[in-house]
């Protein structure tokens, strides 16, 4: 994945941090920017970074919303498991509480997730690696 660093006005992770790139291949966010940047035109709040199993796929297309299906008339290549994508914040916490939620990147993780979701059911599906690995 490139190596972008954050942008001041991206805003904060959940953790209190700048806000990290959460995908470039495909390009992901609500701006499609790579990250889960969000603002009063993104109705959905597309501000939780997750690597997309099948399940979660399977759990999203039946809500109505086929994250794997490609639609090139949006440019969208459609997803496959492994790919790092800004979800829904009530979208990824149904599919918390239906046993199927995707693993979460807190680093790119929006701050505005925390009005839906909260820090410790983030954490309960962190994939995030620390930059000291010493305290591991």
């Amino acid at each position: 994945m490139p190596t972008v660093e954050p942008i001041k006005n991206r805003g904060k992770n959940v953790l209190g941090q700048p806000l990290d790139i959460c995908g470039c291949e495909p390009m992901t966010g609500f701006y499609r920017t790579g990250c889960c940047e969000t603002g009063p035109e993104d109705h959905g709040v597309h501000t939780i970074c997750c690597v997309v199993d099948a399940s979660f796929l399977e759990a999203s297309k039946a809500l109505g919303n086929d994250l794997s299906t490609p639609m090139p008339q949006y440019h969208f290549p459609g997803l496959v498991p492994g790919d790092r994508w800004c979800v829904t914040a009530v979208n990824w916490l149904r599919a918390h509480r239906d046993g199927v939620a995707a693993p979460v990147v807190l680093a790119s993780t929006h701050e505005s997730t925390l009005d839906v979701v909260p820090l410790t059911v983030l954490q309960e599906h962190a994939v995030d690696v620390p930059d000291d690995l010493g305290g591991l």
